[in-house]
């Protein structure tokens, strides 16, 4: 058996390459695109829509994004066993994908604030119903070697879509008269293309007797001890890893303007966008763990910087070099998790893994909150950063080479 989390030999020719650039894993790359954009072309406005237009105040703003948020983690948790349970991956992430394009556009005709309430909280219910499956049915689409780069180009075109929403959403406001319900309305469009190229071109991948044997049995802790570990300092690492709200917050401290935060915010996912395939082929040469540890540092040394930043050029700096962090993590973390899960339990094992990040960013965030508050921003920034540096000191102490 190869190393978990090892360097694995480097992919020969361009057959490796077509593997990827094909079947599930450019189709569910399209699918992710498809799906951000629509997203990202009403959730910026939503706050704007909900004060502004609906009379909503800040605090249930919060309410909104904290239940919505809440939800999707849970059921990422449960929804992975499921696909195990049962052997099928593709109708979950189906259901997922299909309830969030139905409902997101309704947005266009709220009428009151509770309305985006129950819109939101459907389309994080799609979110958690769709997210492991997906992840689980990317990782079994590839050979182990070329995990990293999968997971990679998901993850660029899913940033590239998160880049095109908004642009997509200003576009159709200068059209349109700045009309916001128009362009909630017209999300249904990438909405329903997402859902077709998800029914008609992404095929499940066909199960093993022992798979399946196992999957009747899966639960979301038995993929193994090393991926019990890998969590709990994967929880470590992003009870340091506040929102990035507060990124943009500091740049506003340190002179950026208003207007400018946008192109600040579309320049970041840029570079994640272009980072990930790149980090996700580091991981397959180096290792996933080797190339998390490095993703982690960067982002502690991102956070060093963001503390004792003085001026504007900074925050656009170190703003591109906070998406090498997201280039080095996002792709490996996903490929480790498909390395150290045992057969028939990956579906559980990547629902236990988004149900960690997302049940501890709250409290991360929180805690920097309360850090900035009482302390101010550079006590907030080192104490995220040393959280960061704890992590990738212990990830390779406790995460083995080989599953045990």
């Amino acid at each position: 058996m190869s190393p978990v989390g090892a360097p694995t030999p480097p992919a020969v020719g361009h057959s490796r390459w077509r593997a990827i650039l094909s079947g599930n894993v450019l189709w569910l790359s399209v699918v992710s695109l498809l799906n951000d954009t629509a997203s990202e072309m009403i959730y910026p406005l939503l706050p704007f829509f909900l004060v502004g237009t609906l009379g909503a105040g800040p605090a249930f703003l919060g309410v909104v994004e904290g239940i919505a948020e809440s939800t999707s983690s849970l059921l990422k948790l449960g929804s992975g066993w499921f696909s195990d349970r049962f052997a099928r991956r593709k109708p979950l992430v189906l259901g997922g994908y299909g309830i969030a394009a139905a409902v997101r556009p309704l947005t266009a005709l709220a009428a009151a604030p509770w309305h985006v309430l129950a819109i939101r909280f459907a389309d994080r219910v799609g979110k958690g119903i769709r997210s492991a499956p997906r992840d689980a049915l990317l990782a079994e689409s590839v050979a182990p070697a070329v995990r990293g780069r999968a997971f990679g180009m998901h993850r660029a075109a899913d940033h590239a879509g998160a880049f095109l929403g908004p642009l997509l959403a200003s576009a159709l406001l200068v059209l349109f008269a700045r009309d916001l319900r128009t362009v909630f309305a017209l999300a249904a469009v990438p909405g329903a293309l997402c859902v077709l190229v998800l029914l008609l071109r992404v095929r499940e991948t066909p199960a093993s007797p022992r798979a399946r044997t196992v999957g009747m049995e899966a639960t979301p802790t038995s993929a193994g001890p090393a991926f019990i570990r890998y969590l709990l300092v994967l929880g470590l690492f992003t009870l340091g890893n506040a929102t990035d709200a507060f990124l943009l917050l500091r740049a506003g401290d340190l002179g950026v303007p208003l207007a400018a935060i946008p192109l600040l915010w579309a320049a970041h996912h840029i570079a994640k966008s272009a980072f990930s395939v790149p980090g996700g082929a580091l991981s397959d040469r180096i290792g996933a763990r080797a190339t998390i540890v490095a993703g982690w540092i960067v982002y502690s040394a991102t956070y060093v910087a963001f503390a004792f930043a003085s001026a504007a050029w900074h925050v656009w700096l170190l703003f591109l070099v906070y998406g090498l962090f997201y280039g080095l993590t996002e792709a490996p973390e996903k490929a480790l998790v498909a390395g150290l899960a045992r057969e028939g339990h990956r579906g559980a094992a990547f629902g236990a893994f988004h149900f960690t990040v997302g049940i501890t960013a709250l409290p991360a965030s929180i805690l920097f909150g309360v850090l900035w508050t009482r302390f101010g921003a550079p006590a907030a920034f080192l104490t995220g950063a040393g959280l960061a540096l704890a992590a990738a000191i212990l990830l390779p102490i406790v995460v083995p080479r080989r599953p045990v």
